[in-house]
């Protein structure tokens, strides 16, 4: 019988911290595609392999670790959650809490959030709060309001959301039947790298299950994790906070990342990097990816593929090696950019071809004999 996808909680609940008891909340997130990229192959030399997660619930990697935490707040009675976001976490946060019969508020930065994020989030009923300040001052908010109210934190911050967002790694080593020698990936709150190293070092070790019975090892090794960020929100790169980030990448545009130090640790750990990319270098890749790739993202899921771009041209990626880039959510989040994209080839790449009402113009449009 062919296997039903059930979510990445129950698909891999005995490296999860859940109970028979624990009632799951869950939309199928995870399972998502891995998807051979043959552009980057050929560029690099290696096998270069996407991890869509943009074929998530609400369009992003955020979903993996918001059923994780909402999850949580369920089982600890809460009936409301908060966040702060830059747009991913608002809707996913809001999906999921609806999906739990609970309240959700999101804080969103004033100005700093796209339109088809922030419409995810109103869908679906989330009390939206635009604070006047950038995305750190929105999570220094949520943190002293979960600690002061009867509100449920969802940020990254959140112990659970690492949790759920690890099995992407467990997907990837499933799927190709190890780790990859590289991974690649955004970097902007840091969860997301913090959270794939947790997931790869478990997968290539004994662990023990919540059932109390040791798991073996799945894979041989642990991949190279090498990050990308914004040049203008490059915390990481720089050593020190950034007070007013600014990239059009929104969904890193986070200037204090809240997984600061474990982030830096997975670097380390695994031999990796930590590099920035510019704007330009972002909607270079984010035009690559869509033109030559067929993989629709949101510009700041491109940052990884422009940090891979930015290492081939300067020879410093492996020949032969296997290269799996994390590309973080949907075209559609923020979609605006791709009629850019295309316009800035071709002015009038936008616009439709306006013929006369028969086949052969058409065919004659299309440059058919």
């Amino acid at each position: 019988m062919a296997h039903v996808w059930q979510g990445v909680i129950n698909e891999y609940k005995d490296r999860l911290p859940v109970t028979k008891q624990t009632e799951v909340i869950t939309m199928g997130e995870g399972g998502t595609p891995l998807i051979q990229a043959r552009a980057l192959s050929e560029l690099t030399g290696s096998t270069v392999w996407l991890k869509f997660e943009g074929m998530n619930p609400t369009g992003s990697f955020k979903d993996r670790g918001m059923t994780m935490a909402i999850t949580k707040a369920k089982e600890s009675g809460a009936k409301a959650v908060v966040c702060a976001s830059t747009g991913n976490t608002s809707a996913s946060a809001a999906a999921y809490a609806k999906q739990a019969g609970m309240r959700s508020a999101v804080l969103v930065p004033e100005g700093k959030i796209s339109m088809g994020k922030m419409s995810q989030a109103v869908a679906h009923g989330a009390d939206i709060i635009q604070i006047d300040g950038n995305f750190d001052n929105c999570l220094e908010v949520a943190r002293k309001l979960s600690e002061s109210y009867p509100v449920f934190l969802v940020n990254s911050v959140n112990p659970y959301r690492i949790e759920g967002q690890k099995t992407a790694a467990f997907e990837v080593v499933d799927t190709l039947g190890d780790a990859p020698d590289i991974h690649v990936l955004p970097v902007g709150n840091a969860g997301n790298i913090t959270a794939y190293w947790k997931g790869y070092r478990e997968y290539a070790q004994e662990t023990p299950a919540t059932s109390g019975e040791t798991l073996p090892a799945v894979s041989t090794r642990t991949p190279a994790m090498w990050g990308f960020q914004a040049e203008g929100a490059a915390p990481l790169v720089l050593g020190h906070p950034v007070t007013e980030p600014e990239t059009i990448a929104t969904a890193i545009r986070i200037g204090n990342p809240a997984s600061w130090d474990t982030a830096i640790a997975a670097r380390d750990e695994s031999g990796g990097l930590i590099d920035s990319v510019s704007d330009v270098e972002i909607l270079e890749a984010h035009r690559w990816l869509s033109s030559r790739e067929g993989v629709f993202v949101e510009p700041g899921s491109a940052s990884g593929v422009a940090g891979l771009l930015k290492k081939a041209r300067a020879g410093e990626v492996p020949r032969d090696a296997t290269i799996v880039v994390t590309v973080t959510g949907h075209g559609l989040k923020d979609p605006q950019w791709a009629i850019k994209g295309a316009e800035a080839e071709d002015p009038t790449a936008a616009e439709p071809k306006r013929v006369a009402f028969d086949v052969v113009s058409v065919a004659s449009a299309l440059g058919l004999e």
